[in-house]
């Protein structure tokens, strides 16, 4: 009688250490994968030519850009654009935050209002400004990334946040992510 009753509590442990191991990989991997989202643009290709009209050569204006869903649990929206090939090191061209989760797309020629009604808010460029800054290399062909992210919260109110201040404040928060690249060349 006893053997059987030492027989059962070990199958018992060895059942429930075997489910808490294996919930724990699963949320881990839920952790540690992030969704992939997909960013558009209806004026350029991932990878091609962003027309003259949203640079510095133009009207400077925002591209229109849209995505498809963000992941159950999001609370808001980030995008950064920036220019990996500036001379001086990455020159951030748009650093955009609180979006609200169910947001789909931007519009053409979005306003730089540092906060909007939505509660939308703009942190500061490397032009010094916030809002949009449009592509306007100094020589070459420059690629700007659209980056898009999906968070599981807010950000907290500062005077304005930079992309750096971004990027720190959204680590661990980033629930899907994804990415949009358009390239420039002054003529």
């Amino acid at each position: 009688m006893l053997k059987n009753v030492l027989i059962s509590i070990v199958v018992l442990i060895l059942l429930f250490c075997s489910c808490k191991d294996s919930g724990q990989a699963d949320s881990e991997t839920a952790r540690g994968k992030k969704m992939e989202i997909k960013i558009t643009s209806s004026t350029f290709d991932d990878g091609g030519l962003i027309p003259a009209k949203y640079t510095c050569d133009g009207a400077d204006i925002s591209p229109p850009l849209q995505w498809d869903a963000v992941p159950e649990g999001a609370r808001s929206i980030a995008l950064i654009c920036d220019d990996p090939d500036a001379p001086m090191g990455t020159w951030v061209h748009w650093v955009l935050f609180d979006l609200p989760a169910e947001t789909r797309e931007l519009a053409e020629k979005f306003p730089d209002d540092e906060t909007l009604p939505d509660g939308t808010r703009q942190g500061i460029t490397d032009f010094g400004k916030t809002g949009y800054g449009g592509p306007c290399p100094p020589s070459g062909t420059h690629r700007y990334f659209f980056k898009i992210y999906a968070l599981d919260t807010k950000i907290e109110p500062v005077a304005i946040a930079d992309k750096d201040h971004l990027l720190k404040v959204m680590e661990g928060h980033i629930l899907g992510q994804g990415q949009l690249i358009g390239k420039y060349k002054r003529q």
